[in-house]
């Protein structure tokens, strides 16, 4: 579990498929704190566990079915991925529950500066609009973020300075995918709803 506050941006080193895995191995410092073999790390919103670390770094393996479902396929060396490390009872709670289990990716349409603030509109697949409210939680590559706006293919949000230079958003623009994380309550409730409907 997570909270969508975003702990640094890592440096991806190295994507390349092994026998078993694709591994990704991502240059970090914040998250190396206390970090212990089979932790679980956020990388852009998708919950990853550390098969290894050093001072320099963390080595994480990747399903096939991860890569193909999240915008980890679209990493290279040199790419920007935002970090967290998981949820610690007693911590700090800043954000919105954040699972790590990536729902869908989004296309950016649009992130611009708009007075001192960032704007940023994302195309959703249809099928996941209905999971979207104004002012309700959304996880865009990690970071927990307020809807500012919804229809039935976008949401759009507000992006204060400070989400733009501690995350990999600076490195954004029009075209890019990003992983997206419906709020959790909103599942449930759906779920629940299509349960009493048939």
């Amino acid at each position: 579990m997570f909270t969508g506050i975003v702990e640094e941006t890592g440096r991806v080193l190295a994507f390349e498929p092994r026998a078993e895995a694709w591994s990704l191995r991502v240059a970090a410092q914040a998250v190396l704190e206390g970090l212990a073999t089979g932790d679980s790390i956020a990388v852009n919103g998708c919950c990853l566990t550390a098969a290894a670390f050093d001072a320099g770094g963390i080595r994480f393996d990747v399903l096939e079915e991860t890569r193909r479902l999240t915008n980890l396929a679209a990493l290279g060396p040199g790419g920007l991925v935002n970090l967290e490390r998981s949820l610690r009872l007693g911590g700090k709670m800043g954000g919105h529950f954040v699972t790590g289990h990536i729902d869908a990716t989004g296309t950016v349409e649009t992130f611009e500066a708009r007075g001192k603030d960032h704007y940023l509109r994302v195309r959703v697949p249809r099928e996941f609009s209905r999971l979207v409210v104004r002012k309700g939680s959304i996880a865009i590559d990690g970071i927990s973020l307020t809807v500012a706006e919804c229809g039935d293919e976008f949401l759009a949000v507000w992006i204060i300075p400070h989400t733009r230079e501690v995350t990999n958003l600076s490195a954004r623009r029009s075209g890019d995918p990003v992983n997206l994380e419906f709020d959790l309550l909103a599942k449930h409730v759906e779920r629940l709803l299509a349960g009493r409907e048939s």
